[in-house]
Parts: structure tokens; C-alpha cells; sequence
């Protein structure tokens, strides 16, 4: 079965209307996660901690999509 990896993450932004972080050494990892679903609650979980922090925003990375799937991995690829 294809795994559908997700990353959550977050900081706070210079300018709540950018996506731009005030300092990346700061950055939150919250996770990887197997499928969107889990990402999702995890993301929100996150998000709704900190929302009285208008600078603060949490975003999911679609890990999966990084890569080509159709492309045949190398060896060092191969963890299944």
C-alpha cells in the first residue's frame, strides 16, 4: 500500500499576510503523518492553540507529492 506522507508544521511570520517565517531556526515541527486525514486534525489542533497569535500559522506539506511516483526509486529508496 502507497503511503500519502504529510508533514505539519509551523512558526510565526513576519507579516501575518506573508508566508514568510520570522526565524526559521524556530520553526514548529509538529509531524509526519501516513495520511491526510490524521495530518489534518494534528494541523488543527495546532492552529487552534495558537489562534490568538495572529502571527503564529501552521501549514501541512504534502510530502508525497515531492517526488514523482511513476519514477523508479533507487536502492537507497527501497524501505519496504
Amino acid at each position: 500500500m502507497t503511503q500519502r506522507l504529510h508533514l505539519v508544521f509551523g512558526g510565526e511570520l513576519v507579516d501575518p499576510t506573508k508566508n514568510a517565517f520570522k526565524d526559521v531556526d524556530d520553526i514548529h515541527i509538529v509531524g509526519m503523518y501516513p495520511d491526510y486525514d490524521s495530518a489534518y486534525n494534528a494541523w488543527k489542533s495546532e492552529a487552534q492553540r495558537t489562534v490568538d497569535n495572529a502571527h503564529m500559522r501552521y501549514f501541512i506539506a504534502h510530502i508525497h507529492r515531492l517526488r514523482d511516483e511513476e519514477t523508479e526509486a533507487s536502492p537507497t529508496e527501497e524501505l519496504g
